[in-house]
Order: C-alpha cells, then sequence, then structure tokens
C-alpha cells in the first residue's frame, strides 16, 4: 500500500465513507426520519463498522487498475465474494435484531432477542475476518504481479 497513489487512497476513501452511510442508515446508527430502531445500538456497533468500513474502502480500492497489468489466473472470485459477505454480515452485526425482517420471520421477537442479538458480535468477527482475508489475498497479489518493464509495443 504504501505504492498507492494518491487515486487508490481518494477510492479508498469514497468507498469507506459511502459504505458508512450504506450501513449506519437503514440500521438506525445514524439517526434519520426513515429508519428506527428497538434495541439502541451496543457499544462495539460504531466500532465494528467503521474499521469494516476502511477494510472495505482498501479492498475497493484494491480494484483500481494504476497501469496495465495482466488479468488475475481466476482465483479472484473467493475474494470479491469474501469482500460482499464480510459486508452484508456487518450489517447483520450491527443492525436491529428485531428491526431485521429476515431475524424477525424466522425468530419472532423474542427468538431475535434471545438467539440473534448474543451472535452479533460474532458476525462482526466474522465480517473483519472475512474482509481481512479478502484485502490481504488482493493485496498479496499486488505484489506477487509486478507491472512490465516493457510495454507490448516495445516488443
Amino acid at each position: 500500500m504504501s505504492t498507492w497513489t494518491a487515486r487508490r487512497w481518494l477510492v479508498a476513501l469514497a468507498a469507506a465513507a459511502t459504505s458508512v452511510v450504506v450501513v449506519a442508515v437503514p440500521t438506525d446508527l445514524i439517526d434519520t426520519p426513515w429508519f428506527g430502531r428497538d434495541v439502541p445500538p451496543t457499544w462495539w456497533s460504531w466500532p465494528a463498522l467503521l474499521i469494516s468500513s476502511v477494510l472495505f474502502g482498501m479492498l475497493a480500492a484494491t480494484y483500481v487498475r494504476e497501469s496495465p497489468r495482466p488479468e488475475p489466473a481466476g482465483d479472484e472470485e473467493p475474494m470479491v465474494r469474501g469482500g460482499w459477505l464480510g459486508g452484508l454480515l456487518t450489517f447483520f452485526a450491527v443492525g436491529c435484531p428485531v428491526c431485521n425482517k429476515v431475524v424477525l420471520l424466522a425468530l419472532g421477537y423474542s427468538g431475535a432477542l434471545t438467539w440473534f442479538q448474543p451472535v452479533q458480535p460474532l458476525l462482526a468477527v466474522a465480517a473483519l475476518g472475512l474482509l481481512a482475508w479478502a484485502l490481504r489475498r488482493r493485496l498479496r497479489y499486488d505484489q506477487t504481479c509486478p507491472l512490465p518493464t516493457r510495454v507490448a509495443s516495445d516488443v
């Protein structure tokens, strides 16, 4: 990341900020008139959201092409899934346990508080782990595929 250009850092910042808004507004971490929350957020909701958003922003920035380089060898798909799954798990981890319609339909109000709410910190840890794994794989790919020293037209 020490070789990243300003363009990549701007994409990372924009993606992280977008990630915060996209998750925090519907989960009512950012108070709006459109969404409400029956259960107050936990103390770890904001730190988990901010860390996952930073990881997501940096992961998104790895997809910014600085200059021509070879296409991935096909092992990039798990990294993409890891990034999106990490973002989805963050949404479920910081959201209100009884405001989530899927959880509410599956478990009911008391089930959501009894079974789903205690699992939310584990979802946050899993989300951070998936995002960190995907970012590490993308950064490793950048390091193992250096830019060619000659352009194709010079050959």
